[in-house]
């Protein structure tokens, strides 16, 4: 049976899912009945009559009668499918295809024991781990990588485009992930740089957090910011914690204890520079938040797209 010859075609459900090119010309349908209508106006005003008198017993019903009907019948249905055919009965699909040339970018958080402070909350190392996830989501086609430091510097993760796989990593970061105490501001960005040295990625950034001072390590915070500016990697430094004492968890009683908050925002300002980036501070959850989200928009790629339009038409199913 051929594809035209069925019923599916006259389905409401089918014309519903139909773009219509021209839908003008269906409202021409329910118009046909008036077409007649004044086709036998025309006939009784202008047609010769003749009349012809029989004797009733000479007057039959025949059922054949009714095949007179058929050409009306047979010539509305061919106007109704022209007229549907007239309004382009279409279906189209979309297909969109996104691309980006992509940015690098290292994460290095601090996890060192000062991140346990509670002037955020629940502390500074969980909000720190919140508003990174926040912004993974926001990229497109970035790889992104993540180092974590305290007393020595570990990379968590290399550069990636998996970001599931980030999330993860992100999710289980906690102060026991690396055993020695301090801050290893210095080694942190050597170690970011090291992963980012041979990618040939037009921009590469560099992230760092941290609440403290350097006081770990075996490079100089300084020194390795030039090696990673001789690597044209861009470094944003976030000074994490307000001033003076802060809250640090309570002591056996209950009571809250307090902590003299040490900052070296001198170095990290340095290094921003030396880096060709921004120093910021933050000293609440939504400056943190606030921070990341400007990050994002000075560092974004451009999104290219390509759009295919497959268009079948189905007029000639009704012709």
């Amino acid at each position: 049976m051929p594809e035209w010859f069925s019923i599916h075609w006259f389905y409401l459900a089918t014309f519903q899912s139909f773009d219509w090119e021209s839908p003008a010309f269906l409202y021409g349908i329910p118009l046909i009945p008036l077409f007649f209508v004044l086709r036998w106006l025309f006939h009784i005003r202008f047609e010769q009559k003749l009349e012809v008198a029989f004797f009733e017993q000479s007057l039959k019903s025949d059922p054949s009668t009714l095949l007179r009907h058929f050409p009306k019948i047979f010539i509305s249905l061919f106007m109704a499918m022209v007229l549907v055919a007239l309004a382009r009965p279409q279906k189209s699909s979309e297909k969109v295809e996104q691309w980006s040339e992509g940015i690098d970018i290292m994460l290095v958080l601090d996890i060192s024991e000062s991140m346990q402070i509670q002037d955020f909350k629940p502390n500074r190392l969980e909000a720190a781990k919140k508003v990174a996830h926040n912004f993974i989501e926001g990229r497109f086609q970035d790889r992104i990588g993540l180092v974590i430091f305290s007393g020595d510097a570990y990379s968590l993760s290399p550069l990636t485009t998996d970001y599931e796989l980030l999330y993860g990593y992100i999710k289980d970061i906690n102060f026991n992930n690396i055993q020695k105490s301090g801050t290893a501001i210095g080694s942190a960005l050597g170690v970011a740089t090291n992963r980012m040295r041979e990618s040939e990625t037009k921009s590469k950034i560099i992230i760092l957090l941290s609440d403290g001072e350097n006081t770990a390590g075996n490079l100089d915070p300084v020194m390795a910011a030039e090696l990673a500016h001789a690597y044209q990697i861009k470094v944003y430094t976030i000074g994490v914690g307000k001033d003076g004492k802060v809250p640090f968890g309570t002591d056996i009683f209950g009571r809250t204890r307090y902590q003299e908050n040490v900052l070296d925002e001198t170095t990290l300002r340095q290094i921003a520079d030396i880096g060709e980036g921004k120093f910021f501070r933050a000293t609440n959850n939504k400056a943190l938040d606030n921070i990341f989200k400007t990050i994002d928009t000075y560092e974004k790629s451009e999104i290219k797209e390509n759009r295919f339009k497959d268009t079948q038409d189905f007029y000639h199913i009704y012709l």
